[in-house]
């Protein structure tokens, strides 16, 4: 810079350029406080809406995975929400800005629709809880205890102690069968008598076995009933009631002692017999 020029300028065209050097200052450094206090004030108004939504979600017990995903998720977009208008205070032009986060948050949006399905199926699980931990249930072609709720996935224990990871999506996208959720279950056995022997006889030691068994419920009371003639045999239905954790004790248990009672009643179990004939083709 020539500073014989500057030194050359008269002092009536100076003034006017430190004046509008000045307004332009004041002008501009009100903006940048005004966008500092706003940025200030939203970041503690943002956390603050944090903090009540957290507290809110604590209070209906929501899943802690739930409430620290779902708070943080609000808390990020409030963040946004104040950086923009922070940029507005600026006068920079922000529906640009809008736009490029509006398109990735589409790009992102379809890049994840599994994911996302898979989340949202998680919080209506969480909120709706169709079956809660310790339950045993079937869904999505697979069966087992459930060991785990996640905002993505549900972990099941499969009875032979597999170790099932199923998305969210696919257990809410079709039936689920909780077996635990009303407390009792009924246990559906069938007993086959050979036609020769007495039904009474027969029904009466069934109703024997299940009322000298403590783990049978008394009401519902126990079933037992003829279902079917079938080919080879008169089959009784055998349907107790018990707890769910009972089930596969009293399953058991009672299939081997309708056995026993059987054979110390002399009561025959039928099964299906084929009769062979040969015959002797003679050379010509």
């Amino acid at each position: 810079m020539d500073t014989n020029a500057v030194a050359n300028v008269p002092v009536e065209e100076a003034m006017p350029m430190l004046e509008k050097i000045q307004a332009m200052g004041l002008e501009y450094g009100i903006k940048i406080l005004g966008a500092l206090l706003v940025l200030i004030v939203g970041m503690w108004i943002a956390k603050a809406i944090k903090k009540g939504i957290v507290k809110l979600m604590e209070k209906k017990s929501l899943d802690p995975t739930l409430v620290s995903f779902l708070s943080a998720l609000i808390y990020v977009g409030l963040q946004a929400f104040v950086i923009v208008a922070a940029l507005g205070k600026l006068d920079i032009q922000t529906a640009s800005f809008i736009a490029v986060l509006g398109a990735a948050g589409l790009a992102i949006g379809l890049a994840l629709q599994g994911s996302l399905a898979n989340f949202a199926s998680g919080v209506l699980m969480i909120i709706f809880k169709p079956f809660a931990v310790g339950d045993f249930i079937e869904a999505a072609g697979t069966m087992g205890s459930v060991v785990e709720i996640s905002i993505f996935t549900t972990v099941l224990t499969a009875p032979d102690n597999k170790k099932v990871i199923v998305p969210n999506a696919q257990v809410m996208g079709g039936n689920i069968t909780n077996f635990n959720a009303n407390g009792t279950r009924r246990v559906d056995l069938v007993a086959g008598i050979s036609y020769g022997d007495d039904i009474d006889k027969a029904k009466g030691a069934l109703e024997g076995l299940l009322a000298a068994d403590a783990r049978i419920l008394k009401t519902p009371e126990p079933t037992v009933a003829v279902i079917e003639m079938a080919d080879s045999s008169v089959n009784l239905v055998v349907r107790p009631w018990c707890t769910g954790a009972d089930y596969w004790d009293v399953y058991f248990d009672t299939t081997e002692a309708i056995k026993k009672r059987f054979d110390e009643e002399g009561i025959s179990i039928p099964f299906p017999q084929q009769d062979v004939h040969l015959y002797e083709h003679k050379k010509v």
